[in-house]
C-alpha cells in the first residue's frame, strides 16, 4: 500500500476513533445493540442480494463473450466489495481484486479487465444521478445548509472526471487521455493481459461492449436501482434500530455519504470518512450523532460478516487452483524420471 493510502488509513482511523469516544461508547453501543441478531441477519440478507443485483448488472456487459457467466461474475463482485470493505485497499484494489477473481475463475483475462472498467464507470455514474437526488432531496428537507454548496461542486467534478474517463476509453484526449490510459494499463498489467493476449486484446474487448448499447444502459439502469434499494436497506436498518428516519431523509443522507466516499476513493475503507460524514449530514437530517455512528458500525459489521468468509472462500479457491496447476506442470517431469529410472534397470 502506497504512503499516502497509509496516511489516509491512521488519519481516517484517528477521526472515527475520535467521534466514537466523543459521543460515547455506551450510547452508541445501546443504539447498536438494539437490532439484535435477526435484525442483523435481515441486514446481510438484504445486502447479499443486492450485490447479486451488481454481480448482474456487471454480467450483462459480457453476457455474450466466450467464458462469461453469471455466477462468476456475482461471485467477481462478492470479491471485489470484499477487498475493499474488509481488506486495507483504496476502491481501486478492490476493483482489480474483483477482476482477478473472474480472470482466474475462467473468463478471459481482457473481459475482465475490458469489462470492469466499463462497469465502474456505469456505477459511478449511476452514483452521481442518485447523488444528485440526494442533493435536491437534502435542500427541500433542509433549506440553506451549508453542505449544499461544496456537495455540487464535487458532484459537477466528478461528473466531468466520469465523463472524460468515456471518452479516453474510446479514443483518449491529451495529458487526461494519457493519465486514464496509464491507470488502465496498470490494471492491465496486474491482471497479467500481457500474458493472455495483450492490452489490444483488452481495448478489443472494450471497444466491443460499448458497441452493446441495451447492455450499456441495461447496467445503468440496474446500477442506479440498486443504489436506490441500497438507501432503503439503510432506512429497513434505522426501523430496526428503532430509529424512525424518513425514507426521503434516509436517502438524502446515504447518495450524499456515498458522493463523499468517491470524493475520498483514496482513503482505504472510508475509514472516518463515512463516520464523519454521518454525523455531519445526519445533524441535518433529524439523526442524532449517537444513532448515525451506530448505523456506520452497523454497516462496517455487516461487511466483514460477508467479507471475511467471501475473502477466505477466494483465497482457498485460489490455493487449491494454484496447487492443481503445480501438479499439471510437474507431472511430466515425474514421468520422465520414472521413464529414466526404468531405463536405468
Amino acid at each position: 500500500m502506497k504512503v499516502a493510502a497509509w496516511i489516509g488509513l491512521f488519519a481516517g482511523a484517528a477521526l472515527a476513533t475520535v467521534l466514537i469516544a466523543h459521543y460515547g461508547w455506551l450510547e452508541i453501543g445501546r443504539a447498536l445493540g438494539a437490532i439484535g441478531w435477526t435484525g442483523f441477519g435481515i441486514v446481510i440478507a438484504i445486502h447479499l442480494v443486492l450485490m447479486g443485483v451488481m454481480g448482474f448488472a456487471w454480467f450483462v456487459l459480457a453476457a455474450r463473450a466466450p467464458g462469461a457467466r453469471l455466477r462468476l461474475f456475482v461471485w467477481g463482485r462478492l470479491v471485489r466489495d470484499s477487498a475493499s470493505e474488509v481488506l486495507p485497499l483504496s476502491q481501486v484494489g478492490g476493483y482489480v481484486a474483483g477482476a482477478c477473481a473472474i480472470a482466474l475463475g475462467g473468463a478471459p483475462f481482457a473481459l475482465a479487465a475490458a469489462s470492469t472498467l466499463v462497469d465502474v464507470t456505469l456505477e459511478v455514474a449511476a452514483q452521481l444521478v442518485y447523488t444528485a437526488g440526494g442533493l435536491v432531496l437534502l435542500q427541500r428537507l433542509a433549506p440553506g445548509n451549508a453542505f449544499a454548496g461544496p456537495a455540487l461542486i464535487a458532484l459537477a467534478a466528478m461528473a466531468l472526471l466520469v465523463a472524460g474517463f468515456v471518452v479516453v476509453q474510446h479514443r483518449g484526449i491529451g495529458l487526461a487521455g494519457a493519465l486514464v490510459r496509464r491507470v488502465s494499463l496498470e490494471w492491465l498489467n496486474r491482471l497479467s493481459v500481457r500474458r493472455i493476449g495483450g492490452v489490444a486484446a483488452a481495448q478489443d474487448q472494450l471497444r466491443a461492449i460499448y458497441a452493446r448499447r441495451g447492455a450499456l444502459v441495461s447496467c445503468g439502469v440496474v446500477h442506479l436501482a440498486t443504489w436506490i434499494a441500497s438507501g432503503l436497506e439503510i432506512w429497513i436498518a434505522l426501523r430496526l434500530m428503532g430509529v424512525p428516519l424518513a425514507v426521503p431523509a434516509v436517502l438524502a443522507l446515504e447518495s450524499l455519504l456515498y458522493g463523499a466516499r468517491s470524493v475520498a476513493f483514496m482513503v482505504p475503507n472510508a475509514l472516518g470518512v463515512q463516520e464523519g460524514a454521518y454525523v455531519a449530514l445526519g445533524a441535518l437530517l433529524g439523526l442524532s450523532p449517537e444513532a448515525a455512528l451506530a448505523l456506520s458500525l452497523l454497516k462496517r459489521a455487516r461487511d466483514v460478516a460477508i467479507g471475511v468468509p467471501v475473502l477466505l472462500a477466494w483465497q482457498a479457491i485460489e490455493g487449491r487452483r494454484a496447487l492443481t496447476r503445480l501438479n499439471l506442470d510437474a507431472a511430466p517431469l515425474l514421468a520422465g524420471a520414472e521413464a529414466d529410472k526404468s531405463s536405468d534397470r
